[in-house]
């Protein structure tokens, strides 16, 4: 992995790591287009100490409530303000100026247990056929 190329978790969270070992996390464009819009964001304290896979924030869309999970462990040390006030950004800006903190990761080695954009891709994909697939021909033909 490049540094500054994002990584990406099957929960939809992505993170880009730094030259000084810091993590930018964010939402993945394929949530973010489910939610449509963000009304509200619960974002997480700056100073708290976090596990890979732990909510960190909430955000609540038009059709759901989503839990944003930490693709890294370590300590959140800058949370985006910006989207008190504009939650939205999340949507407008997914990789941009809608990111949701910046973490100091405590342990490189979980970077291995995610997943590179192309990958993402084919994984977001596969998802959608089975959707397709359950849509078009119901649970007992699947399964």
């Amino acid at each position: 992995m490049e540094r500054g190329e994002p990584l990406f978790t099957k929960e939809h969270t992505w993170v880009k790591v730094e030259e000084d070992d810091t993590a930018i996390i964010g939402l993945s464009h394929v949530i973010v287009e489910e939610l449509e819009e963000i009304s509200h964001i619960e974002l997480p304290e700056v100073g708290i100490e976090v596990e890979q896979m732990e909510t960190i924030a909430t955000v609540e869309g038009l059709n759901d409530i989503f839990d944003i999970c930490s693709p890294v462990s370590g300590k959140i040390i800058e949370i985006n303000t910006s989207l008190i006030d504009e939650p939205n950004l999340i949507v407008e800006d997914p990789y941009g100026d809608g990111w949701i903190a910046i973490i100091k990761l405590s342990d490189k080695e979980e970077l291995s247990r995610l997943m590179p954009e192309e990958e993402y891709r084919e994984y977001v994909n596969s998802i959608m056929e089975i959707e397709e697939e359950y849509d078009e021909e119901g649970p007992e033909e699947i399964y």
